[in-house]
């Protein structure tokens, strides 16, 4: 396409897929009015009705489920599979907003001494924009989208660059669901134009999910005009292997939880934590967990880790890793790359470092990619110190065969949003999703993503004279 602003690349070939135009101003200032005249008629909508509306999303969703998991295995390099799993992911959010959403948003009346009663009721804001990153390319948006459409606002995404494809295919879908167009649109921008968006009146709420500079960016941008964000951000997640864990279960867990989705997901175990008097048994049994992720084309049933997202991506990660070694890191283990896979493909080879210091990248950084770090610990406590001791606090895991002194360390002791225990289950709708300090702020799921961009309204019933 001539004077095309994106071109979609194949991570595994490195083809080009498609090229897009970024819309033009004036198409985003229409979009955008759209997109508030459809929320002023949205929100009469009863939560019963928007409940119906979602649960038709969930089955268009199932109608384009094959259609949808190919596009984001050839736009950013997931395997088939996961993909597949993530378009399922994607439906119980759906379902489960649908079955509790109603109550969740229902009014809260109260006895309040001094005046007849009062009531708390959760009404919708407006237009929410959302920016989202490619690591999940449908499951980021749907997480915002449908508590946001629960709570009767209408939504905005700009979606990341390489997966220019995927978010106009989400379009379509919510598009032949049940929902009014103009509730969601994808915007195909430039960031220039995606500030102007932060800063327009009729925009209520941004939320972000991404790395922790461009969270500090668009957080300051909405700060400019006061407008409420949340924001998902960066991790280097540690696993704790305490000296009672079942430790095949630890290896096998520790090994799945960082190679899934090619080790590109937030809240994925990136440094394992590991107390003396077991490590050096968890180091043997984790390299033999990592020797069984085949790394190939993300369309092969064999292939259990695809390429990174991008060259860039790649080439970052590599950095990081050479920078690690070059303050002292070794190198455990790391898989041979098959030679058949593409010469211009963005592969990475799953890798453990160990001998890790404060200083490394490995240690200190967000390692995107099927890169892990084991840490050995002189015990219980100093493995809780390595874990927090980290700008980060997204989650976490603990292995324990005593799962209620597990529980105990993870609630008290663990400065994360999120902790695991004995296993890895990557995100539940049932439960709240988010992190401390520098992974970022407000949470996502478990009936709390519902209230984030609303406005908790306090009704005072006096009916008497003063």
């Amino acid at each position: 396409m001539a004077n095309a602003n994106i071109t979609t690349v194949n991570p595994a070939t490195g083809k080009d897929i498609a090229s897009y135009q970024y819309m033009t101003d004036a198409e985003v200032e229409r979009i955008i009015d759209e997109s508030h005249d459809a929320f002023l008629k949205w929100r009469e909508t009863s939560h019963d009705e928007r409940a119906k509306v979602i649960a038709s999303i969930s089955a268009k969703l199932l109608e384009y489920k094959d259609e949808l998991a190919k596009l984001m295995t050839e736009e950013r390099g997931k395997t088939y599979e996961h993909s597949l799993q993530e378009v399922d992911l994607c439906r119980s959010i759906c379902d489960y907003t649908a079955n509790v959403g109603v109550a969740a948003l229902a009014d809260d009346e109260r006895e309040i001494k001094g005046i007849k009663k009062g009531i708390v009721t959760y009404q919708p804001i407006g237009i929410i924009y959302g920016i989202q990153p490619w690591n999940y390319p449908a499951y980021q948006v749907i997480r915002y989208t449908i508590a946001n459409l629960m709570a009767g606002n209408s939504i905005l995404l700009k979606h990341a660059s390489n997966v220019t494809g995927s978010g106009l295919l989400i379009e379509k879908i919510l598009h032949e669901s049940d929902l009014p167009k103009a509730l969601f649109r994808t915007l195909v921008i430039s960031h220039d134009q995606s500030e102007k968006i932060i800063e327009h009146t009729k925009v209520r709420g941004v939320t972000l999910t991404g790395s922790e500079k461009a969270g500090a960016i668009v957080a300051q941008q909405a700060a400019k005009v006061l407008k409420k964000t949340v924001m998902e951000l960066g991790s280097n997640d540690a696993f704790i292997v305490l000296e009672d864990a079942d430790l095949e279960l630890a290896a096998a867990t520790c090994a799945f939880a960082r190679l899934y989705n090619n080790g590109e997901t937030c809240v994925a175990a990136k440094r394992f934590v590991v107390v003396d008097s077991v490590y050096d048994k968890f180091r043997e049994l984790l390299i033999s967990e990592f020797e069984k992720y085949t790394v190939g084309d993300p369309m092969d049933e064999a292939t259990k880790v695809g390429p990174l997202s991008t060259a860039k991506q790649r080439d970052t990660l590599t950095r990081q890793v050479d920078a690690s070694i070059e303050n002292g890191a070794t190198v455990a283990y790391q898989a041979t790359l098959a030679s058949d896979l593409a010469p211009a493909g963005a592969f990475y080879p799953p890798t453990i470092l160990e001998n890790i210091t404060e200083d490394q990248p490995a240690y200190k950084d967000e390692l995107f990619g099927p890169v892990a770090a084991l840490i050995r610990a002189k015990d219980e406590e100093d493995a809780f110190r390595i874990a927090n001791d980290s700008r980060y606090g997204l989650g976490g895991g603990v292995f324990s065969k005593d799962e209620d002194k597990a529980i105990r360390l993870a609630s008290k002791y663990f400065d994360t949003g999120m902790v695991y225990i004995n296993g890895y289950s990557l995100v539940q709708p049932g439960l709240p999703f988010g992190g401390v300090k520098q992974s970022g702020y407000g949470r996502e799921h478990g009936g709390f993503g519902i209230k984030e961009f609303v406005n908790i309204k306090a009704v005072h019933v006096v009916d008497r004279a003063p």
